[in-house]
């Protein structure tokens, strides 16, 4: 097969490039230029996570480059967060049929993070250009779905296209896991314990650090580099990962690497050290007067006596208020602490389809079940709650 197909549009084509050739593009660079993951994260994560990364290109008639947004495949277990009356008879098929509904998936966004829409002068228009062409692209490359991965609630007006249309091109839009964040409305960690949390949160958040007292000095350091640490950071973050329930990219040496030689000025390493051993590693990237806590690493043979997560927590916004910024967001997960910390949620949504319209038909009312946020009680409990659901 071709492996650069080529769909033409109402104006012009849409078609298929490896990331290698869209990077010296300006549409690639400058769409990405006010997103805190531009393009040259995009890159690092093709160049390093083993994704099969590409990019859309819109071309007009003239074969001048309208805007490019990038997608990757990977194969995925569709029903890993669905409710269990689904997955139970889906775990009865699978004794037969091991591979049944893990499927080959065409995902547009970001492997390593949320989705964005490379900016452009009409993203609206990019959307409805794209609508109907992924499908045919998911048909060519063999794969069986098509999700916009993780796309902010911001997004929702330039993406409303992908919900219309002739029902066999429509998606299903549902709630993903949201990511959070917390706007600074207060300038130190005390003034925040004070503001934000009630009174019997913050007696157990101060009983937790009391705990510190009894034990060896934890220092922290940040760094935009690793350096000889890095084994040490990532198997801390190793440790993480494998307790995490739902897993998706996995970061390895080069992924660090990478991170600082081409992002200097956004990543920070936070190192935490005691005894001069590391027990706990965070990377962060800052932007626009943001803070991303983006992963995390403990080492779990003192990381729950120790409360070392809340210790993390405190000291990355101390530093954060240190440096004058304005809010702090986080990913997805470890929502139970994260309420109770004052957390608001920063809804992300999920649009699926099948390339197959009278197959998408059928499948449209199971998809709308397939919400992960089902697994998580608490986010029912975050002021916010309600923006996770679009409005129908």
């Amino acid at each position: 097969m071709n492996p650069s197909p080529e769909f033409p549009t109402a104006n012009g084509r849409v078609r298929v490039a490896p990331l290698a050739e869209v990077r010296e593009m300006d549409a690639w660079q400058q769409g990405l230029r006010n997103h805190t993951k531009d393009h040259r994260y995009y890159e690092i994560v093709a160049d390093t996570l083993g994704f099969d990364c590409r990019a859309f290109v819109l071309e007009d008639s003239s074969g001048r480059v309208l805007a490019t947004q990038p997608f990757f495949f990977v194969e995925q277990d569709l029903v890993v967060t669905a409710p269990a009356w689904i997955q139970a008879p889906v775990g009865f098929v699978r004794r037969a049929f091991p591979s049944f509904l893990r499927l080959k998936m065409l995902m547009l966004g970001c492997a390593a993070g949320e989705g964005s829409l490379v900016r452009t002068e009409g993203p609206a228009a990019l959307v409805e250009a794209l609508r109907a062409t992924v499908l045919k692209a998911a048909r060519a490359f063999g794969a069986k779905l098509v999700v916009w991965k993780d796309f902010p609630s911001g997004e929702r007006t330039a993406l409303k296209s992908l919900r219309s249309g002739p029902a066999g091109t429509r998606y299903v839009q549902i709630a993903s896991m949201p990511a959070t964040r917390m706007n600074f409305d207060f300038a130190t960690f005390d003034e925040y314990l004070e503001r934000r949390l009630s009174r019997v949160t913050r007696k157990s958040v101060r009983r937790k650090y009391k705990v510190l007292a009894d034990a060896p000095p934890i220092t922290m350091t940040v760094t935009n580099t690793l350096g000889e640490e890095m084994d040490e950071a990532l198997a801390l973050y190793e440790q993480v990962f494998a307790r995490s329930s739902l897993q998706f990219e996995r970061l390895n040496r080069e992924f660090l690497r990478q991170l600082s030689a081409r992002l200097p000025e956004r990543v920070r390493y936070f190192l935490w050290r005691q005894e001069g051993r590391l027990v706990a590693f965070s990377l962060c990237l800052v932007h626009d007067g943001a803070i991303y806590d983006e992963y995390l690493g403990l080492d779990y043979r003192i990381a729950l006596d120790l409360h070392l997560y809340f210790v993390t927590f405190r000291d990355v916004l101390t530093w954060a208020l240190s440096q004058g910024l304005k809010s702090y967001c986080s990913t997805p997960l470890s929502y139970d602490p994260k309420f109770h910390l004052g957390f608001d949620l920063a809804p992300l949504d999920l649009y699926f389809a099948l390339p197959w319209p009278w197959m998408n038909v059928l499948a449209q009312p199971f998809m709308r079940y397939m919400s992960p946020t089902r697994a998580e009680p608490v986010l029912a409990s975050f002021a916010n709650a309600s923006e996770m659901e679009p409005a129908m």
